[in-house]
């Protein structure tokens, strides 16, 4: 007689996609689904050990992954609807692709017998993942859904990890799966160095000649700041991290390393007639091209790289710290508070304010200048804590990205250092942040204005017209902020000064039942 598991239907296409997930290592999806992908919504109740996070719009859910992926080194998943829902999460997605962060971008498309018929929604889904993928995969065949999703995340882990997209047509979901090769998830391949390039370093820190170390990826961890502090120490070596690290630790007695300059004529003054060693980072660009100034801001002959992203930098720094006999640094201290005197609200009061509460263990997502560039310059004397930033300078990640990051590390708060033009790109994570009852304390800069647009046309020479001024502007009429925040369930709070932020943060940090904003109002 056949056994009752003989008897038993086989599972669904959606059901076996998310247990090939829930096997490597995938917990949380963040979800903004359509019609075609609803057999992936009902199997979401089927198959344990995957919480669904509902966004709003496309753009939340792919940067929510984005600050997930960062805080654990796994994968988060969207669930994303055909082409269209894609191209609306595209600009978080070139800044994962930017941070390197391992994603699993599930996107639903048409039944595969229905793509002839060119429905209104039909698109070309590849060209639009492609440029923001590692991988790309469209399921062929309904045998291959275990398969093709493991092949998937482990695309994703692959140095220096990256975005993978699959796309499953709505059929392949709804229908009994045949039977699976279900290969068990490989583990994700650990991070080395090589020890002939930590050699050409040690030569360059010898050879008498200047040397800056330029730090990204795994040199920004804890380990690799603390073995570059070593090695500068000893060699006087000065330190840079990129301008816009995916993540870095910060404060607790850490070294202060400086973020290498935006602007290019400062960071080329920072980098000249030095020995560039790249430690997790790659060869230093400006972020624009301007007229007379070089687009490379250290020339190729002054490269040296120690370790590519994606390589164990933190590993490679130690082992050239023992090369070079670099002492251990001194013990400094943890915290530092600032004095900051009453007054009107200034982009260096609020960094060092904020600097003053961090909690220890604390996350920080910065998007803006305003008040992202002064945080972090003072924020070397807080509590130890990790900076998120924009890696790939599309707006609209500083928000999803706190959400994610709070999702990821429920045990530590997270704060959005959020400038107030920025914000309204995805605003609405204010409604999931709320939803899911956590507790992100949103910092608005609000100038009502967009002073990096302001500054960029003072650059090119251009005095501002009347349309002009109008395009750089956001006083007419000015967003409500406590308005805005309470229609998505959000208490707010208002500051103008030192001492109305003082004391809003305060408040901020003993609300831990959800999110709460605060208006920062600059004169």
């Amino acid at each position: 007689m056949p056994t009752n598991s003989a008897l038993q239907p086989s599972p669904s296409g959606a059901v076996v996609v998310l247990q090939a997930a829930v096997a490597s290592g995938v917990s949380v999806c963040f979800a903004n689904p359509g019609t075609t992908e609803m057999p992936l919504v009902g199997a979401l109740d089927q198959v344990q050990g995957i919480r669904a996070i509902l966004g709003l719009f496309e753009g939340v859910c792919t940067g929510a992954a984005d600050g997930y992926g960062r805080m654990l080194g796994r994968p988060a998943s969207t669930l994303l609807h055909l082409g269209p829902g894609l191209a609306n999460g595209l600009a978080n997605l070139h800044n994962a692709r930017r941070a390197r962060t391992s994603i699993l971008n599930i996107v639903g498309d048409h039944a595969s017998w229905h793509l002839k018929y060119d429905a209104p929604l039909t698109s070309d889904i590849e060209s639009l993942a492609r440029p923001v993928s590692a991988w790309y995969r469209s399921v062929a065949r309904a045998e291959h859904l275990w398969q093709d999703t493991l092949d998937g995340i482990h695309a994703a882990f692959a140095a220096p990890g990256g975005v993978a997209t699959l796309v499953v047509p709505v059929d392949f979901q709804q229908r009994a799966a045949p039977d699976q090769l279900r290969a068990d998830a490989l583990p994700a391949p650990a991070p080395a160095f090589d020890e002939a390039r930590v050699g050409e370093v040690e030569d360059a820190l010898k050879s008498g000649r200047a040397v800056v170390l330029l730090l990204g990826d795994r040199a920004l961890s804890e380990r690799g700041q603390l073995a570059a502090g070593r090695i500068a120490a000893t060699t006087g070596a000065r330190l840079f991290s990129e301008t816009f690290p995916a993540r870095t630790e910060r404060g607790g007695g850490l070294p202060d390393i400086d973020r290498l300059p935006y602007f290019p004529e400062a960071a080329i003054a920072g980098l000249k007639d030095a020995v560039v060693v790249l430690a997790g980072a790659l060869a230093p660009v400006a972020y624009f091209g301007y007229e007379g100034l070089p687009s490379e801001l250290a020339s190729v002959d002054q490269l040296v790289t120690l370790a590519l992203p994606g390589e164990a930098a933190d590993l490679a720094l130690e082992r050239l710290a023992e090369r070079l006999n670099a002492p251990p640094l001194p013990t400094l201290p943890a915290t530092a508070l600032y004095s900051v005197p009453d007054g009107p609200l200034t982009p260096q009061a609020i960094g060092r304010l904020l600097s003053n509460a961090l909690p220890p263990e604390a996350i920080v997502s910065v998007e803006g200048g305003t008040c992202g560039y002064p945080f972090v310059t003072a924020s070397a004397r807080a509590a130890h804590h990790t900076i998120l930033t924009n890696t790939g300078g599309a707006i609209g990640q500083g928000l999803p990205v706190a959400l994610g990051a709070a999702v990821a590390c429920p045990e530590r708060r997270v704060f959005a250092l959020q400038s107030d033009g920025s914000a309204q790109y995805t605003i609405q994570a204010l409604w999931t942040m709320a939803r899911e009852r956590l507790p992100v304390v949103m910092l608005i800069a609000s100038n009502r204005r967009y002073g990096i647009l302001q500054t960029e046309l003072g650059r090119n020479g251009i005095e501002p017209g009347q349309q002009a001024r109008r395009l750089t502007l956001l006083d007419d009429p000015p967003f409500d902020w406590p308005a805005l925040a309470q229609g998505y369930g959000v208490p707010a709070l208002i500051a103008s000064t030192t001492e109305e932020l003082r004391r809003a943060l305060t408040q901020a940090l003993q609300h831990t039942d959800g999110p709460l904003l605060i208006e920062m109002r600059l004169a």
